[in-house]
């Protein structure tokens, strides 16, 4: 006789061992959603990026003065991240904004000893930034074609085998389509970037002008893209009903 207090099993209980468990598309949808979260680094990520870029733009228009505006990117860049340190938090968005800054100063020390004007040197700054978008722009549109998506190793990472997710064409299609998406904006602002560069050192733009149309650029509509974006990924996986194993 049963006792009346024990459940009687279940067929829909859940397994003992819950590793056992297979995967579905809500991991997907989850490993997506992390992985821009953690590129973004919210909204304080999102600042910590793009001021120390803002602030040598903006010492540059006001002041003309390379030393004071490559002095201002650095000074807001060491506070955010002595910030950082206080907190035991994360460096890796203010890192980036350092890595940035100091590629940034490299060049323009080069400019500097090829014998380039103050001008000259504020527009070096932002060609690194054009330079690595644009090649890492290039690798995302190769893995597309070779239908190798960047995207599908964000969710191999998670999946136990991180090259098991390429045995199912429909995990490779989405990701294919999530990574065009991703590389988009990054692809939009290295051409559009590149063209403003090459005019102010061609003489068809002032090179101040352009120094300040690179700023609007990357804080007024490289943010907005990559949300845009970013919004059409989170679209994309709502409307796909798309598992990690077959």
């Amino acid at each position: 006789m049963t006792d009346p207090a024990t459940p009687e099993p279940s067929e829909h209980a859940e397994p003992e061992h819950p590793e056992h468990h297979h995967v579905g598309v809500d991991t997907v949808e989850a490993v997506v959603r992390r992985q821009m979260a953690e590129s973004l680094g919210g909204r304080r990520g999102m600042l910590e990026a793009a001021l120390p870029g803002l602030a040598f733009t903006l010492v540059w228009l006001v002041a003309k003065d390379i030393k004071l505006a490559m002095i201002a990117g650095i000074a807001l860049a060491g506070v955010a991240l002595l910030w950082r340190l206080v907190e035991r938090t994360t460096i890796q968005y203010v890192a980036n904004a350092i890595v940035g800054i100091g590629i940034g100063w490299l060049v323009v020390h080069i400019a500097r000893n090829m014998g380039g004007s103050q001008e000259d040197q504020a527009l070096a700054f932002f060609v690194p930034g054009v330079v690595i978008t644009g090649v890492y722009t290039v690798l995302l549109v190769i893995s597309c074609l070779v239908r190798w998506p960047a995207i599908g190793f964000m969710v191999g990472s998670v999946a136990g085998d991180p090259l098991e997710w390429h045995d199912n064409r429909q995990i490779v299609t989405l990701c294919t389509r999530l990574t065009w998406l991703f590389l988009a904006p990054g692809a939009i602002l290295a051409l559009v970037e590149g063209v403003v560069i090459l005019l102010g050192y061609g003489g068809a733009m002032h090179k101040d002008a352009a120094v300040l149309v690179l700023g609007i650029i990357r804080l007024g509509i490289g943010w907005p893209l990559r949300l845009l974006a970013w919004g059409g990924m989170v679209w994309l996986l709502a409307r796909n009903a798309t598992p990690l194993e077959g």
